[in-house]
């Protein structure tokens, strides 16, 4: 059986998404590799083993083209309110929570931020299939 270990985003500046991750989802360096023209930073929580891999490349000087075929990168809360209104004060910027409803029922709370690269962030309220 397999399991998912991590995502990989390409970003122009480590620090600054290194800063971005921790302030936004508390995720901390777990590994930081340097190559000759790249460096890779692992990033992870405490609370799961999934890691968010940056993956700088040092003669990058303009920043990437997400196109339009990425999506996003999801992380689950339990106070969605309380998180919605930390990204507020700590000037994240996040976007109106929205509710999805299915068939009569609540499907999902949630609302995305953006990283300093671009990358679209979903925040959803732990609820059903979300845990």
């Amino acid at each position: 059986m397999t399991k998912a270990i991590h995502t990989m985003l390409r970003v122009l500046e480590e620090n600054r998404s290194v800063a971005f991750y921790n302030t936004a989802f508390g995720l901390t360096i777990a590994d930081r590799f340097p190559f000759d023209g790249f460096t890779l930073v692992y990033l992870r929580s405490p609370d799961a083993d999934f890691e968010i891999e940056l993956t700088i490349n040092h003669d990058r000087k303009e920043p990437y083209n997400l196109g339009d075929g990425y999506g996003h990168i999801a992380f689950v809360t339990a106070d969605l309110d309380k998180e919605h209104a930390r990204f507020e004060a700590k000037g994240l910027k996040p976007t109106a929570i929205k509710e999805f409803f299915r068939e009569g029922g609540l499907m999902a709370r949630f609302f995305f931020v953006q990283d300093p690269d671009g990358y679209k962030i979903e925040v959803l309220q732990k609820h059903g299939r979300y845990r």
